[in-house]
Order: C-alpha cells, then structure tokens, then sequence
C-alpha cells in the first residue's frame, strides 16, 4: 500500500535517526545545506573511482565487446532504479536508497563473482575449503568505502568518504542472493567489522532492506537477455522458461506478461511485475515480501540461470582464464615483499612498468611504504590516508595484494597479465 512503511521510514522522526546518520569522523563542511546527509553520500559514492571502475567490471559475461551486454556499473543503475521506485511508493527515504544502491558494488572484484572466489581462494589456501569466506564484495564495499576510496577535500588533500552508519550498514547487507521471505531490519547498530558471513545478518534500516530486495529484483530478467543475446540458450532453454512460468504464475493473466514472442522473459515486465507484487504484499508487520506464486517464480528463475547460464561451458572456459590472470598477478606482487620493506618495489618490477606504476603508487597511499627515490611522495601527493597495510607484515601484505587486485577492472587485469607474461 502506497506511503505505508512512512512511519518507520529513516528520517529525522526515525527514534534511530543520530545512529543512522553518525560518521566515522567529521566530514569537511561545505557551508550550506542544499544537500542532505544520505545526499551527500550518493554523490561522494558516485564520484569515487571505485564506483567509475563498475563500468569494466564483469555483471555476467566476461570483459564483453558486446555494448549492449550488462556490465557492473549496469547493473547498479537498475538496482537504483528498482529500490528508487519501491522507496517512493512505500514512504521511505528515497535519498538514502539510491545511496546504498549506488555503492553497493564497489568493492566487486575483476570477473564478477568468479573473480571474488578466486581471491577467497588465495586468501584462505592455509584454512582449508570449509574456511569462513576471507573476500566477499559486500565486506569489501564497506572496506573500500572506509579505507581505499578518497576525494579532494577543498583544500585538495585526499581524505577518505566518511560515510554514514546507515549507508555503510547497507553496503555489507546488501547480498541478495540468500532467499528470504518478510525481511525486517535488525534492531541493533553492531560494529559493522564483526559480521563474518554475507546475507545472514539484516540490514539496519528499511532502506537497506529495500535494496537487498532489489539486487535480486534487478538480475534475475536482465542476465536471461545477456544469455539470449549471447546464444546461450537453446530451444529446450526456452521451453523450460514457459514452463516455469506455466507453473509458478499460470499462463493466464499476470503469467502471461513476463514473455515475449514467447521465447524470452522481457526483463522491463519482470522488473515491473516484481516491483507492483512486493509493493502490494509488504507491510512494516509482514515485512518485504512476494506473494506465494512469485517467490516460486523467483527461486525457480534463479534455479534455471544457475543450471543454463552460470554454469555454461563457454562461461566456464573463461573462468579458467580468469583465474590464470589473478593469480599470476598475484604471484608477482607477493614476490615484491622483500623489496617493498627496502622502498623498492618498483626495482622488481621494472620491466612491467604499468603494473609497477600502480602498484608502487598503491602502497604509497595505504601502507608504511617509502619509495627510495622520493620519500616523502604521500606528502607531495597531499594523501590524508590511514596506513591500511604494513609492508613488513606478511599476512597485512597479503591483504594488500588481495585488495589491489580487487579494485582492478577486467581489462586492466588482462592488460597486466599480458604484460607479465610478454616477453
């Protein structure tokens, strides 16, 4: 029902309302308050280039030539979308929502989830398989956010976002790939750094909640079309897509509109009919929610894309190749260690000066690294920045390999990996 969740939406009359607006410090005043707070996080989000980077990070299919196939930066925008048009609906704050959503991916790995468990993998070789996950997106948007993204403050000195509790809380939550049913904000404002697993713990405002919903909402139709424009479908595809709506949602009536030409699921229907079914079952006591016969529908969909799309062979082939990339850049970088405690880095890898570029210019941000050529580079370059890593420490450095690599595209990864193994 329309303006239904207004009552316990994340505003000034929110009983949470300093929590959810609290920062880790005092961000630099502009002198006016055109914007408000959850405003000023959008366009701090949107300006960072961790948020421009989603634009060459893979959704699906692989570093694609294809204009029209679905990148990260895409796939945030029709989560932005989706969460803008609930929020407005039910009565919640809109500007928060489109924050959130605008920032949920940034901490998104080169090749997409593929590229997320190769570096869990790295990560966690000395645990075992059954290890909690050491690299999930979610925990390394908020890392990100926290400690790797910086803007120019007036003066021009680089400083971190300082984002709000409410938006940073809707970075780690946001993992809508667990299915649930009448999802609820938790009541408690934990410290973000103790969650340990993604999608188990609720968001901490009705807006983060929204946005969960809406990662789900946004792939499901949109990834069917990339497989349809790429041919990963075939006949028998097709046919087990009018079967599952067949038997979810009924041919007739509302089950008729997710196809076209009865073929493929129009994804701007799907989107649409997803939208209008939770707006009209979710209320602040039932929570976010489908009816019955779409959330069968969901679960059926995510079923199919997983058998037909995700585990096609040709997106498999490529997976093998993407792990190659990673991790032979990881090699190289984990080999400067030595060096790195010396200030010479850049010594190593000399004869990859792209890579020895970026990564000496890293570790001059985010760690206790002196290059020997010009110590003071961190000054020159106006780099108010927490030292995140320690060069000298082994784990810490490892980490710092693991999140340099993570913020990579997916053509810079191939164009490093190129230049590594060029001769």
């Amino acid at each position: 029902m329309k303006d239904s969740f207004k009552s316990v939406a994340c505003t000034s009359e929110n009983p949470d309302w300093e929590k959810a607006v609290q920062r880790q410090s005092e961000l630099y005043d502009r002198g006016n308050d055109i914007r408000s707070e959850f405003e000023r996080d959008y366009t701090r989000l949107l300006h960072c280039q961790a948020y421009r980077r989603l634009k060459h990070k893979t959704q699906v299919f692989f570093a694609p030539h294809n204009d029209h196939i679905c990148t990260r930066m895409e796939h945030v925008q029709h989560v932005a979308s989706v969460a803008s048009t609930v929020a407005k609906y039910l009565g919640l704050n809109d500007q928060l929502t489109q924050a959130i959503a605008t920032g949920h991916d940034i901490g998104h790995a080169p090749f997409g989830h593929h590229g997320e468990d190769c570096l869990n993998d790295l990560l966690s070789q000395k645990e075992g398989l059954n290890a909690p996950k050491k690299f999930w997106h979610e925990r390394n948007s908020l890392f990100f956010a926290d400690y790797i993204e910086t803007l120019p403050d007036p003066d021009g000195v680089q400083k971190n976002l300082d984002l709000t509790y409410a938006v940073r809380d809707g970075l780690i939550c946001h993992c809508g790939e667990i299915d649930q049913q009448g999802i609820k904000p938790r009541s408690d404002n934990l410290d973000l750094y103790t969650i340990k697993r993604p999608g188990l713990i609720q968001p901490y405002t009705w807006e983060g909640c929204v946005v969960k919903v809406a990662d789900k909402i946004a792939y499901l139709g949109r990834d069917i079309e990339d497989a349809r424009a790429y041919h990963i479908l075939d006949m028998s595809a097709y046919r087990q897509l009018r079967e599952i709506v067949g038997s979810t949602l009924g041919f007739e009536g509302k089950g008729r509109k997710a196809f076209r030409s009865g073929k493929a699921v129009n994804t701007t229907v799907l989107i649409n009919d997803l939208i209008v079914d939770m707006c009209e079952q979710s209320s602040p006591e039932k929570g976010l929610c489908f009816s019955d016969e779409y959330f069968k529908f969901i679960l059926e969909l995510k079923k199919f894309s997983f058998a037909k799309i995700y585990s096609h062979w040709r997106l498999v082939e490529f997976q093998h190749y993407a792990k190659n990339v990673i991790e032979t850049i990881y090699r190289t970088l984990m080999k400067t260690q030595v060096y790195a405690v010396n200030g010479r880095a850049s010594v190593i890898l000399k004869y990859f000066p792209k890579l020895s570029v970026e990564f000496e210019s890293w570790l001059v941000k985010y760690t206790n690294y002196e290059p020997f050529h010009q110590k003071d580079r961190k000054k020159i370059y106006r780099y108010d920045t927490k030292q995140v890593f320690d060069v000298t420490n082994d784990e810490s450095f490892q980490k710092c390999v693991i999140e340099f690599i993570s913020g990579m595209t997916d053509q810079f990864a191939m164009e490093i990996y190129e230049e590594i193994i060029q001769f």
